[in-house]
Order: structure tokens, then sequence, then C-alpha cells
């Protein structure tokens, strides 16, 4: 992975964290493409000559090369596509009403012919596990669309409809894949009446007999909230709304979710622009992600609202940074530069509040705003020191101005450890210890080992993370790339380790790193991942005999779709590339 993270930067240095939107080029009209205007000038630098600044009126020589429209194949090949995956969202959406993480108290048994699919759990198992496997099938697809190298790519309003149709049958479902979204109720229930969440479990501040706690995972009933006080003061607002109606409060919730992942359709092509990513292959690998969808989306998690801050953050921040070449001088700070970057800022400092490892972006954005002048150590000094106590400020007035103080810190560094996810790495060398100490007579050390290991693997994000950011402030790595790698350190060695956490470290990535070897490892995790969780968010102990019915039904319903897709449109299972221009002639610049 590293070889091919360095080799996105696809120059000698990486060049592109300071390029503002083709909308704010200098000389530049809104809705003009830079390479629609004068040829570029010559900027050659990478035998040691002196490199002048590009004149106000040139055209970026960072931003992603030129395209030309899908043709009329291709376009009913989209259209296919679009549809074949709109069908999967519809399925998932049907198998969740009996193969869901559906509350205790669910209504749709009331519900007439929609309450037959509780009645039979194995038939909506295996529709369920059909839309998912159509949903995929219908991303990797979708790829055809987004290369990079194509001649003929996708615009970011055809991926952006693409994901609003597979997402919009998944609005209004019971929850899927996890159950974490009745703890969000119970503990902004908690918030609503008063008490503190971080020092209360929903079954000692509700009552066991609340309907909020019923639908609480049992681990969780006792233990504190381990989200941000924005997050649960948000939810506290909410909880009125919603009452003891969970259904109410599942949509409620999911409106959150949805605004981060808005925040995200809207952040990341921009971001992909600024960084010479095609637009439309950072919107697939980012936004149109099966992770998403699924989690984000059908699972309703937090994650999605704290990624979206932190992204929109991040593009609002280096919005108005100059385009800089090696060789020349830093320009005087132009209007609004200073207002935009505290703005960003203060944006993730609010997404650190959702979810804390948004806080992440921060010294990376330093690294940004300090190449932005010489590149220094006294730069990077000048610009985090602001940063860091506009942070703080920020961080204060959130955690006062809630009425929740500072107690989610401790929270959120105890309360996770309490689940050992099965595709952790350290939770799963934790078992293993386990398993050889009681084999050499030793005993069972594996919930000793637990803490050890998640201390070490803190020790091991905080190495990983120096690492990059001082690589990027060298000018080895793009910033948002170390910020991509160390959140995928920081998740990975995580002792609860989630499939969607992943999507912290895909999300910035797809924005910067450009390289095949990269999409292909994150299309094969993101394609694969999802199936490793049931969409009831639970077990099957004593009836896993179901799983086997529901995989091979759902994989007979699935090989049909394809089928029937072949039949409307062979593109799409044609492994012929279009034809790819020659690409850009690469220009050595520094910011």
């Amino acid at each position: 992975m590293k070889g091919s993270l360095r080799e996105s930067n696809s120059l000698k240095e990486p060049f592109t964290d300071c390029e503002p939107a083709l909308d704010t080029l200098p000389g530049v009209a809104v809705g003009e493409h830079p390479d629609q205007r004068a040829p570029e000038p010559d900027v050659s630098g990478t035998s040691g000559d002196t490199v002048t600044a590009l004149p106000a009126t040139a055209p970026s020589p960072v931003g992603p090369r030129r395209t030309d429209p899908l043709n009329a194949a291709e376009t009913r090949g989209l259209d296919v596509v679009r549809r074949f995956g709109t069908v999967g969202s519809l399925f998932l959406a049907l198998g969740s009403l009996g193969a869901g993480a559906a509350p205790v108290i669910n209504p749709v048994q009331d519900l007439p012919v929609l309450r037959l699919f509780i009645r039979i759990p194995t038939v909506s198992l295996a529709i369920a596990f059909s839309g998912m496997g159509i949903l995929v099938l219908s991303w990797l697809m979708l790829a055809r669309f987004a290369r990079p190298a194509s001649a003929r790519l996708a615009t970011s309003g055809q991926l952006a409809r693409t994901v609003a149709m597979w997402v919009a049958p998944l609005l209004l479902i019971p929850p899927l894949f996890s159950r974490d979204v009745y703890s969000y109720l119970a503990q902004s229930e908690i918030v609503h009446r008063g008490m503190d969440p971080y020092q209360l479990g929903p079954a000692q501040a509700l009552g066991v007999a609340d309907p909020l706690t019923a639908g609480v995972t049992n681990i969780w009933r006792e233990t504190p909230a381990p989200y941000g006080p924005l997050l649960l003061r948000l939810g506290g607002w909410l909880a009125p709304v919603g009452g003891n109606n969970i259904v109410a409060g599942v949509l409620l919730q999911r409106g959150l979710a949805m605004v981060g992942v808005l925040l995200i359709v809207w952040a990341v092509p921009r971001l992909a622009r600024r960084f010479g990513v095609q637009p439309a292959t950072a919107l697939w690998l980012g936004a149109a992600n099966p992770l998403l969808i699924f989690h984000f989306v059908a699972g309703a998690h937090n994650d999605s609202l704290a990624i979206g801050l932190m992204v929109a953050g991040l593009e609002i921040g280096i919005r108005r940074l100059p385009v800089r070449v090696k060789g020349d001088s830093p320009p005087p700070l132009a209007k609004g530069e200073l207002l935009f970057i505290a703005l960003g800022v203060v944006i993730i400092t609010v997404g650190a509040t959702v979810k804390i490892p948004a806080v992440l972006a921060l010294p990376f954005l330093s690294v940004m705003v300090a190449r932005r002048w010489h590149g220094r150590l006294k730069d990077l000094v000048w610009a985090g020191a602001p940063m860091a106590l506009l942070f703080g400020v920020v961080l204060t007035a959130i955690c006062v101005g809630t009425g929740l103080g500072f107690g989610w810190i401790g929270a959120t560094a105890s309360t996770p450890g309490l689940v050992r996810s099965f595709i952790s790495p350290t939770a799963e060398i934790a078992n293993l210890s386990g398993v050889l100490g009681i084999t050499l007579g030793l005993g069972n050390h594996t919930d000793a080992l637990v803490p050890i290991l998640g201390t070490l693997g803190n020790v091991i994000t905080a190495a990983v993370t120096i690492k990059f950011l001082w690589a990027s402030f060298k000018w080895r790595y793009r910033p948002i790339i170390g910020l991509g790698v160390s959140l995928g350190a920081a998740m990975i060695l995580q002792i609860n380790l989630q499939p969607w956490y992943l999507l912290w470290a895909v999300i910035p990535l797809a924005a910067a790193a450009g390289t095949s070897r990269f999409r292909v490892v994150a299309t094969v995790i993101s394609a694969a991942l999802p199936f490793l969780l049931p969409p009831t968010g639970g077990t099957f102990d004593g009836r896993s005999y179901v799983l086997p019915w529901a995989y091979g039904a759902a994989a007979l319903v699935t090989l049909g779709g394809l089928a029937i897709v072949y039949r409307l449109s062979p593109l799409l299972l044609s492994r012929t590339p279009p034809a790819s221009p020659a690409p850009r002639a690469p220009v050595d610049v520094v910011s």
C-alpha cells in the first residue's frame, strides 16, 4: 500500500492540497473548465531549472484530465446499471421488513400484507441478501463509467443521481446490519431528561421497562455513551419530536446520518478535482460505496455525520489557498483566505464533537496551510498554533454550551473496547493468545490482553500519524493521503472494528489517491465487507441452518438479474475498456 500511495502523487512531490476549486481559479469563469483556456505556460522544473509562478490567467496544472461525455451505448448502459441497483435497493427494503434489526415492539406486525415478511424470515433474509448482491454488482459495473483512464466518463451529476436512486428506497425502512440506532435513541432521551449520558446507561437512567431501553443491545444497556456531546444534544432536541415512537425516532436519526451523506457527496468531488483525481471516480468509490449505502443510510450510523463534517471542513479550509509552483514566492493573502481556513477548522471541530477521530484532520490541514507559505518549520508552527487555539475554543464552547461537559472523552476511550470484533486484528490476537494460554496450561488471559493491545494500537496509530504528518510536511505525500492512512490505522487497530469504520479511510483517500492499486484494494474490501454482518444486526444462534438456504436463493436471484442486465446492455459485462487519450504531461508543482 505504501508504494501505491507514493505513486498516487504521480510527480516528484505532492502538489494539489492548495489548488482552488475550478470555479474559483483566477480568470476562470464559473462553470468554465480550465482545459478550455489558453495553453499552459512552461513551468518545467523537474531537472532543477527555476520555475516561475503561474500567471493569473493560466489554467490549473493540477486539475483532472478533461474527458468526453458518454456515448449513446454507454448512456444506455449507465441507465441499466442505475435501474439494476435500484431494484437491489427495493429488494433490500422488502427483506428488511422480516430480516432487519427491527424494534422489540415491531409495528410491521400490525400492517396487512407487509407483516407476511415477519412470518417468513428465511425468505425475507434471502430477499435481503439478493438486494445486497444486486447492489454490490451494480456498483462494480458502475465502475466502468468512472475509470480515470477512460476517454469518456460519467459526470458528477450522473453519479450523484445514481446514488440518490439507490439510496431512496432505504430511507424509510427498519435499521439494517446493526442495532446501534436504538442506543442513539436511548442516550438522546437521557440527555432530554437532563441526566448525564456519560455516567448512566439506558437501563440505569430510563429503566429496563422503558421501550427505548428495550431496543438496546444487552451489552450497551448499562454502559455510558461513547459519542460526542453535539450528537447527543442534537438527539436530545429530537427526542421529544419522536417521543416513545421508535419508528419516528429511527427516521429522525437516519435524517442526521443523511446530512453526513449529503456533505460527503458535496465535498468529495470538489476535493478530488482539487487533487487532480476525476470527480466521477471519487464519487464512485466514496459516495456510491456499498459500505456507505448499507451502513450510513440503511444502518443510520452517526459516523456518516462526523465524516461528512470532516471532509466538508477540509474542502472549505483549503478553498482559497493559492496554486503555487516550485521557485516562486508565496503570494499575499487572498480576500477571505484566513476566514475560510478558520471556518474549515470550526467545521472539523464540530465533526470531532460527533465522533472524535475527525480531529485527525486538523494537523494535516495545518500542514497544507504551512505549505502554502515557504513550508518551513516555523510556518507549520504559525499555522498550527492558531488552529489549535481555535479548536480549543470551539470544543470548549460546544462542551459547555451543550451542558454535557468533557465526560465524553473518557467514555469514548473506554466504552467501545467492551466489544471484540471478529474482524479486528487486535481482538483476534487477544483471542488467539487466550487459546494458546489455555493450551499451555497458563490460563485464559484474553481479558487482560485486550486493554494492553488497545493501548498498543493507539501507540501505533500515533506513530503512523506523526510519520505521515512529517512526510507530508516534507512534500513526500499529499497531506490528505496522510490523513486517510492515519485514519485507516486508527480504525483497523481498534478492538471493536466494524466494516463501516473503514470508510473513515476510504472516503478521504478516494478524493486524492489516484492509483489503480489503491482502487483495486478498496474495491475488494468494499464489496466483501458488507456480507460479514447479517441484515438482522444480530447472530443466528440456534437457527444458523437458515443461512445456506438464504444465500443459495439469493445467489440464484442475483445470477438471474445479471442475465437480464447482459441482455439489456452487453457492454456492461464486456472486458474491453474504452480507449484512453494520452495523459497530461506532469508539472512539478509544490502546493
